[in-house]
């Protein structure tokens, strides 16, 4: 199946609603499909920053509220590849209209919900809409833009997916804090809003055309796939990797994942997946590399929060705000990327942005400290930031290249499912690995601290300084030894990314996307071409 099918002109993807789009629609399209990507992606991360007032207020459980807040990215992830398929069957632009519709209504529910059932049967909604949401804005851009174009639009969007969570977290720490926390609901509302308007207004409908019938079977048994192991490790670090709910969920997944694989194989041309293209070192390597980068971003986000709050004393909004180099600094190399990728080629630039983001690790372990504070961490912050933003571009490029312009729908999913697996990895593994390294630390730090607080102190950071207070005289003892073993499982998660990021950059430059030999153009052309990129990527 050929890498270049993607790359057909626009006026066959238009779906005759009015051919080629001039400069100032593609504009406006990228806009329309970026602000529905940002409500998506503002509302995984949103929730967070409420989780205290929402106990309080349902009268709920902490397994509640996680359920709360996990079950939208579980709904997420486990309907984007068929919801993804649909989209390219029945049209992009009915399926975005209606994720909108659903998605907007759900928000208006959830910001109304009299009790956590209500919230939870909201939020699942929520979760539908935007997996029909989130795979059709991608497959707009790959399926609308000319080829010259695609690249900066794309390098638009990631950075939007890449640091939006970001952006979207801080917003809702700011409503919270001036506001009630349920005005957190108004913010997607809102940019849904705006969304539909443009879309209904400005983005072409395209759709696949296939003789085959809908892979069903696939469908539903990629969704228990994705149930399954996404299920495990948001539930794994809550109730224990060997839990029989854990274990059990396990199985689920890894069963489905490999029926998945041999239905796709035994169905062929009319497979939701085409399992052979991960063969092709684009698929492969782009889905690793955002699997891996995009975990890594995620572990760094449960690193650095409770580093913010518990050791330096910040409020939720000052940490968000501290967040927020690192989040600037993606979106804007996420839009140089696809500029220094047609210069060096697409795999020596995923392998500059692995090398520069691993850096950033290794800065954020040599150099972290207590008295230090913020200034400790921030250079390694903004190397994280410019490598990631360096990687996804290209790797996101070689994942909707390797399909052809039918199926962006499935293209963009599986793209999106990469980053849900790997940002619930992350939050998993390198959250695991602060934990342990905390916990070993404090056995050293509290001779001498009577039994019961000691015990309270060792299940993490937040705890050790809430129990300090009724401690007396062992008070600063106990702030002091959790903020420095919390330092201590900080370097061990930070060294784990530095291991995992460095066997990446070795499989990139090994067996990446291969760098095409650069054609020579007009200069006038080229020029003229640069120009019309820098529009598109306006606003």
């Amino acid at each position: 199946m050929s890498t270049n099918q993607p790359a057909q002109g626009a006026a066959a993807v238009a779906g005759g609603e009015g051919g080629t789009p001039d400069a100032r629609q593609l504009r406006t399209i990228l806009i329309a499909v970026s602000i529905a990507l940002m409500a998506v992606i503002a509302s995984v991360s949103g929730l967070n920053v409420a989780q205290t007032h929402m106990a309080v207020e349902f009268g709920a459980s902490q397994n509640t509220v996680l359920w709360i807040i996990n079950i939208y990215t579980l709904a997420l992830a486990a309907l984007l590849l068929p919801l993804g398929a649909i989209g390219d069957r029945l049209g992009r632009k009915p399926m975005l209209i209606a994720g909108l519709g659903i998605f907007g209504v759900a928000h208006v529910v959830a910001g109304l919900a009299p009790t956590a059932e209500v919230m939870i049967a909201a939020r699942v909604a929520s979760g539908i809409g935007a997996a029909m949401i989130m795979p059709i804005t991608l497959a707009v851009i790959t399926s609308t833009f000319p080829e010259e174009q695609r690249g900066k639009a794309i390098g638009v969007w990631t950075g939007v997916a890449g640091g939006g969570g970001i952006l979207g977290m801080f917003l809702s720490a700011l409503l919270v804090d001036v506001a009630d926390w349920r005005r957190l609901f108004v913010l997607p509302v809102a940019l849904v809003i705006v969304a539909l308007g443009m879309t209904l207004k400005s983005v072409p409908n395209s759709r696949e055309r296939s003789a085959h019938s809908f892979d069903t079977i696939g469908a539903l048994v990629s969704t228990v796939a994705v149930i399954g192991l996404i299920f495990v490790l948001q539930e794994g670090p809550e109730r224990g990797w060997t839990a029989p709910a854990t274990l059990i969920s396990l199985a689920v997944g890894l069963i489905a994942g490999i029926g998945f694989v041999a239905w796709e194989l035994h169905r062929r041309d009319a497979s939701l997946l085409d399992v052979r293209l991960f063969r092709e070192r684009g698929m492969a390597g782009g889905s690793i590399t955002l699997l891996v980068v995009f975990g890594v971003q995620a572990g760094i986000a449960v690193v650095l929060f409770p580093f913010f709050q518990a050791v330096l004393g910040w409020s939720g909004l000052l940490s968000t705000v501290a967040m927020m180099p690192m989040a600037l600094m993606m979106m804007v190399t996420s839009g140089l990327a696809p500029k220094t990728a047609a210069r060096i080629g697409a795999r020596s630039t995923m392998a500059v942005g692995i090398a520069v983001a691993g850096a950033g690790l290794v800065l954020m372990a040599l150099f972290v400290s207590v008295d230090g504070g913020y200034l400790t961490i921030l250079p390694g912050m903004l190397a994280m930031g410019i490598g990631m933003g360096l990687s996804m571009t290209p790797s996101t490029e070689a994942i909707t290249g390797a399909l052809p312009r039918e199926k962006q729908g499935v293209a963009s999913a599986l793209n999106d499912i990469t980053r849900e697996f790997g940002t619930a990895l992350g939050v998993a593994m390198l959250g695991a690995l602060l934990s342990a390294g905390y916990r070993s630390a404090m056995d050293n730090r509290l001779h001498g601290v009577p039994q019961g607080p000691a015990d309270t102190a060792r299940e993490g950071i937040a705890n050790a300084v809430e129990v300090s207070g009724s401690t007396g005289s062992h008070a600063q003892q106990i702030v002091h030894a959790a903020q420095q073993s919390f330092v201590d499982g900080w370097q061990q998660a930070m060294w784990a990314g530095v291991a995992v990021m460095g066997a990446l950059f070795v499989y990139i430059a090994l067996r990446g996307p291969k760098n095409p030999v650069p054609v020579a153009v007009d200069e006038a052309e080229a020029g003229a071409e640069a120009e019309a990129a820098e529009t598109i990527a306006a606003g």
